[in-house]
Formats: structure tokens, C-alpha cells, sequence
């Protein structure tokens, strides 16, 4: 009965949306400019999210309201060009050019109009259903930018609304331009851009053969020379239209135009783009830019730039491990409150000992130390790198590493998805969609998992302070932890260019390509929101993944730990036909065990190696880090160990969560097993190497 009132209220809804159905409305705009910020101000909680179909493009949807009618807004990935690179400018590129969308709203920075108006002058050329969306108004405000509205107004056709969409400025009006610009019937004034006689005339003959008129435009025209299949679905006549396109390209190719096609677009496009700005904006004080301009002489600068880049990460691990103690012991001394009375009440219900064990030793110790050893670092340092992104920094990292990576053959953007691999690999790996070339792409998840993630800061973390800065008094332990953490770090980074040139050399072979890179201007952070945002997109994402792998690996070690064969758990079985080879990487079977165990989450490494050396049938937590020391020190632990062993941490297979990444981002077994062998045998050479030099000293 519940089931069909559900069908009925269904069927109630879908008929009221279509007889009250609104426009499709797309949102475009360049990476910085707040078109999130629109969207989520326009459609507040009516959004859901998902992918393109055959595509690993998010796709967020929502609606609004106005005029007792339901508009359904599109938010397109960012894009600084229709002349589509990636896969997100091929989106947002055919869903432009292709798809039925009745207003299509360009999202512009205020304080920079100049360089955006090239997307709004693209977009003019595919549909005259155009709303400029002038953002960050009060920031321009601030730096006394004057746009002057109505001429520029005239000098595009379409409506422009001055707005701030973070203080909920301007949204009735871009409501009311959006009615309008719906209802308005076709316009023929369009600002001319001027390409050169030959461009002009390839476009003429394909227009003439054209016969449907939304798409009797210059600009997909223009596409067409680049031989762009879609547009030939949407077309009757389509075998004339490519005969008449294969004929202009040939006469471009002898003009000598064809293969600087695309520069010669680009650079007529954005000659108007700043003519039309020096007629509509006033800048009263000339030098607005001069305060971030000198910011970037020392953030870019090429010795201080690296040095304080260094400097921020070493401030940001200080700042994750001085604060994430406090709520980490927290966390389990609650773990612990809960673990006492559910083993209570399991005893009062009588369920079978063997039962509980597996899941109160087994899965419940492991999933409580991954969330209490896991969650607070995360919750930490996600928001501060959060912060850096919010504050327009993160760009000037990729700006600093391009040079590095070029040499390396790769991409500059792999500075930022490494940077998002210091949170978390697996996000790091999601992060690699920014880059455009499938080969650079390849490359930087191949080695996104040499920087160490989160899972891997307690293992790092708790050896650098037992055998090397637990000894100094506070607050000099946690600087020199973070010293020490950092110089790890560095080493990540120093092998990432170096397997990164590698690949480029071997497997995969090519040229870096260049990339658009635009440097946004600083502003403060927002506070309230990055939380959020780090908080849900990412900590909680990224620990939900590991709780789910988490578990099934705490039954699993626990039946290691207590299944016997000849009075040997398998747990020391294994872990003694692993000692001959482990020792010769200056670790011993129950290490090389630990991170094989491990290999579900990072994060239960330390324990279980505890847990072996204890002799112990369930995962153990120690008081203090010098308990544990005693421990591993009467287990044969050197500093050689525990250099190896941090060696190890840093370099070896990718976790389960980020291969499971990988597969789903690369759709190949080949790519994901690569990603899990290169990075060990590393690790082994590297250990390997350590192990036997440091022994001659000995």
C-alpha cells in the first residue's frame, strides 16, 4: 500500500514539474570565478551530483523556482575555452554547442573581466541566449574596478547582472535577466570579431551548406575545421558538409593557416575581448594589481618560492601533528567506552565467543584505530589545504613545479593532484582528471602514491619521534618531527620527478604538453565554508572508503592471529618465511607482514606489528610511544630499522582504497597492477641500498 501511495505521489510531482516547467538554464564560466558559489545561491539544496553519461565528468543539476515555474540549472566544468582540451572543455563544450539549453549564464570575475570575456565572446558565437554574469562585484568594489554596465551592454547584445554571490547580491536580478533573455526571440547583433580572409571564407562556404539555423553559427563553424563528429550528427545534409570541410581545410593547409588555426582564433578572440574591456571599464586605481604582483615576486620567485612552499608544508604537518594528539586519544579512550559495554551486552545475549572475537577483536579494534588514528589529522589538515586553495595559492605551487615536471616530460598540473595525494592518494588519483593528455595523465597516477598520505603520517609520525626526536623536550619535539616529516616529504617529491622522467622515457613515451594556467587573485578565505567543503567532500569521503576496507581486513587479521598450525599462529608463520628476504631491506618478516596486512588501510600497520611482537590474538594500542619503543627495541629495532622502516612507509604499493581508484580511473588491470609494482620494488631497491651502506658502518 506505502509502495503505491510512494508510485502516486511520484507520478503527482512529475506532472506538476512538467506543467510548471521553467527554462534550461547552463552554467559556464572560467575555474575562480565563483560559479559554484552561483549555482549553490541559486539552487540551495535542490542539487544532486553525478557523471556524464560514458564520461568520469561530474555533472551537477539543480532547480529553483521564479515565477511559479521550475528552471533547471546545469553547472558545466570549468573552462577557459570552447576550443576544448579535456575531457571537462569537451563537456561543457558540446553541451554548449549541441543540447537544447534555453539561457546559457557566463560567470565572470569582476576583478579581472578582461580575461574572461574571451569565453562570453565564444559563447556568443554558438547562441545570442546569453546572460553575463558579473561576480565578485564587491571585490572590484574594493579595488576600485568600475564596470560600466549599459556600455557593456551594448557592446555584447546580452543583459549583464553586477553581483556577489557569496553575500546573496544580484541574484534577483540574474533571475529576472534569465526571464527575460528566455522569453527574447532570435537577435542578429553580435559583437564581430574580426579573424583573418581566409578563416572568414572557410567559415562562408561551411555556413552555406548549413541548413538548420540554431547552428548556422561562426564559431561551430570554426569547430568543424577541427573535424568535430558530433556536429556532423546535426546536420541533414551531412555528407556535403564534410566534403565542403575537407575542401577548406586543404585550402588553409596551402595557405599556411591550418596548423596556426587555432592561435589565430584564439588571438582575434581576445583582441576584442580587450578592446571591449578598455571601453567598459575604468580602473581608478591603476595599479590594483601591484599588492598580489608583489606577493608573486616572491611566491613564484624561483629560490623563495621553493623555500616557502617548503616552509608552508613543514608549518602545515606541525600544526596536523601538534593537534590531531589531543582528539585522537579522545576518540579512543571513546572507542574504548563503547568496545567494554558492547562486549558486555554480546556476553548478555550469549552469542558465540568465536563470533565476537572477529567482530569486536578483529573488525571493530581495526575500524576503531583507523577512525581515532585517522580521522583527526584529516580533519585537520584537509581544511588548512582547503585554505591555501581558498586563498589562491595552490595555482602558484603548480606555477613553481611546472619547470620541474616539464623536465621530468610531464605535466605542471601534477603538482597540484600530488599536493591532494598528501591528504589522500585516492583523491589525489580522482584529482588527475585536470590534466588533459591521456600519457600525463597515466604519469601522475602512476606516481601519485610516492607522497605519503594520511594513513601514513601515525607510521612516519610515531618513528621519527621514538628513535629520533622523542628525546627533546616540547615544543622542540613536535618542530622536529615536522622537520623530519618534511624532509621525508621532499624525498617523495624528489622521486616523483624522477620516476615521473622515468615513465616518460620508457613506458610512456612523449612531449609535455603546455597548458593555461591563470594565476587568480588572493582573497581571504571563507572560513565557514572551506570547513565544510574539506570536512564532507573530502575527510569524510576519504574515511568512509577506509572504514569499508577496513573491515573485512580486521576479520582477516584476526584469523591470522588465531588460526594454528602446529602450535604457530599463521600470523608468525608467514611472518618467519618473510624474514630472510625482509631482512636484506633492513626490515624482518613481521614488518614486510605488517604492511602486507596493511594493505587495506595504512593506518594498522603500527598495530599490527605490536600485535606480533605481543604474541597477541587481537590488535594491541599501547599507553606511550616509549612503551612501544621497549618493545620494538627488544624485537632487534636499530635506527637502520627504523629508517627502512620509514622508507618503506613512504615508498611502497598503494593502498586498497587508491588502487580501487586507479581501476576505476584508468578502466585497465594493466595500468593498476603497474601502480602497484612500481612503487614497491622502489622501495626495495631504496631500502635495499640503505640497509647494506648503513651496515658497513655499523
Amino acid at each position: 500500500m506505502f509502495s503505491k501511495l510512494m508510485a502516486v505521489n511520484e507520478q503527482l510531482n512529475e506532472a506538476y514539474l512538467n506543467e510548471n516547467k521553467g527554462y534550461t538554464i547552463a552554467l559556464i564560466g572560467n575555474p575562480n570565478v565563483g560559479k559554484s558559489t552561483v549555482f549553490n545561491a541559486l539552487t540551495g539544496m535542490h542539487q544532486h551530483t553525478g557523471n556524464w553519461p560514458g564520461k568520469t565528468v561530474a555533472l551537477a543539476r539543480g532547480s529553483f523556482l521564479h515565477h511559479q515555474k521550475s528552471h533547471e540549472m546545469i553547472d558545466l566544468p570549468g573552462t577557459y575555452s570552447l576550443l576544448a582540451h579535456s575531457r571537462e572543455e569537451e563537456v561543457t563544450r558540446d553541451y554548449i554547442c549541441f543540447s537544447p539549453c534555453d539561457v546559457c549564464v557566463v560567470v565572470c570575475d569582476s576583478t579581472c573581466l578582461e580575461r574572461n570575456l574571451n569565453l562570453v565572446l565564444q559563447t556568443l558565437e554558438i547562441t545570442d541566449k546569453v546572460v553575463v554574469c558579473a561576480n565578485l562585484c564587491d571585490e572590484a568594489n574594493k579595488k576600485n574596478i568600475i564596470i560600466h554596465k549599459e556600455k557593456l551592454e551594448q557592446a555584447l547584445g546580452v543583459e549583464v547582472v553586477l553581483m556577489s554571490a557569496r553575500s546573496a547580491v544580484g541574484l534577483d536580478e540574474l533571475k529576472e535577466a534569465v526571464m527575460r533573455c528566455g522569453m527574447k526571440k532570435g537577435d542578429t547583433h553580435r559583437p564581430p570579431v574580426d579573424y583573418s580572409p581566409m578563416i572568414e571564407q572557410a567559415i562562408t562556404h561551411i555556413s552555406k551548406v548549413i541548413q538548420k539555423k540554431q547552428l548556422q553559427e561562426r564559431f561551430i563553424a570554426i569547430k568543424l575545421l577541427e573535424g568535430n563528429q558530433q556536429f556532423y550528427q546535426c546536420v541533414k545534409n551531412k555528407e556535403a558538409v564534410q566534403t565542403i570541410v575537407e575542401q577548406e581545410i586543404k585550402q588553409l593547409k596551402n595557405g599556411g593557416v591550418y596548423d596556426q588555426l587555432e592561435d589565430s582564433i584564439v588571438d582575434a578572440i581576445n583582441q576584442k575581448a580587450l578592446h571591449i574591456a578598455n571601453e567598459c571599464i575604468t580602473y581608478q586605481q591603476a595599479d590594483y594589481y601591484e599588492k598580489d604582483r608583489k606577493i608573486d615576486r616572491i611566491v613564484t620567485h624561483k629560490v623563495w618560492g621553493i623555500l616557502l612552499m617548503i616552509a608552508l608544508l613543514g608549518l602545515i604537518f606541525w600544526i596536523t601533528i601538534s593537534a590531531a594528539n589531543v582528539p585522537s586519544e579522545l576518540l579512543t579512550d571513546g572507542f574504548h567506552i563503547i568496545e567494554g559495554k558492547l562486549n558486555t551486552w554480546f556476553h548478555e545475549i550469549g552469542m558465540n565467543e568465536t563470533v565476537r572475537a572477529i567482530l569486536m577483536d578483529g573488525v571493530y579494534k581495526t575500524s576503531a584505530w583507523v577512525i581515532s588514528v585517522m580521522l583527526p589529522p584529516m580533519a585537520i589538515f584537509f581544511p588548512l589545504f582547503t585554505i591555501l586553495e581558498d586563498f589562491g595559492y595552490l595555482p602558484r605551487v603548480a606555477f613553481n613545479l611546472d619547470g620541474y615536471f616539464r623536465k621530468a616530460k610531464a605535466c605542471g598540473k601534477q603538482a597540484l593532484t600530488m599536493s591532494m595525494g598528501f591528504g589522500c592518494n585516492a583523491v589525489g588519483v580522482s584529482g588527475c582528471r585536470i590534466i588533459d593528455s591521456p600519457r600525463e595523465r597515466l604519469i601522475a597516477i602512476l606516481t601519485n602514491n610516492f607522497v605519503p598520505c594520511n594513513g601514513r603520517y601515525p607510521t612516519l609520525i610515531a618513528i621519527i619521534t621514538m628513535f629520533f626526536a622523542g628525546m627533546l623536550a616540547a615544543p622542540w619535539s613536535g618542530i622536529v618531527s615536522a622537520l623530519l616529516l618534511t624532509g621525508t616529504i621532499l624525498l617523495g617529491i624528489i622521486l616523483t620527478f624522477w620516476v615521473s622522467s622515468l615513465l616518460s622515457m620508457t613506458l610512456l613515451k612523449g612531449v609535455p604538453s603546455a597548458f593555461t594556467l591563470e594565476l587568480p587573485p588572493y582573497r581571504k578565505p571563507q572560513f565557514a565554508k572551506v570547513i565544510v567543503r574539506s570536512i564532507f567532500d573530502r575527510t569524510l569521503f576519504v574515511l568512509g572508503r577506509a572504514i569499508s576496507v577496513a573491515i573485512p581486513a580486521g576479520a582477516l587479521i584476526w584469523l591470522f592471529a588465531n588460526i594454528t598450525i602446529q602450535d604457530q599462529t599463521l600470523l608468525v608463520i608467514i611472518s618467519d618465511f618473510l624474514d630472510p628476504f625482509a631482512r636484506q631491506l633492513g626490515l624482518d618478516g613481521v614488518i614486510l607482514l605488517a604492511f602486507i596486512l596493511g594493505f587495506p588501510a595504512n593506518e594498522i600497520v603500527v598495530p599490527i606489528i605490536i600485535m606480533a611482537y605481543m604474541s597477541s590474538s587481537y590488535m594491541m594500542e599501547m599507553d606511550n610511544l616509549t612503551a612501544i619503543k621497549d618493545l620494538l627495541v627488544s624485537n632487534g629495532w636499530t635506527w637502520i630499522t627504523a629508517v627502512c622502516t620509514m622508507l618503506f612507509s613512504l615508498i611502497h604499493f598503494p593502498c586498497a582504497t587508491t588502487l580501487w581508484t586507479i581501476k576505476k580511473e584508468t578502466g585497465s588491470w594493466k595500468w593498476t597492477a603497474l601502480s602497484f609494482v612500481i612503487p614497491t620494488a622502489v622501495g626495495m631497491i631504496i631500502c635495499f641500498l640503505v640497509s647494506h651502506i648503513a651496515g658497513l658502518f655499523m
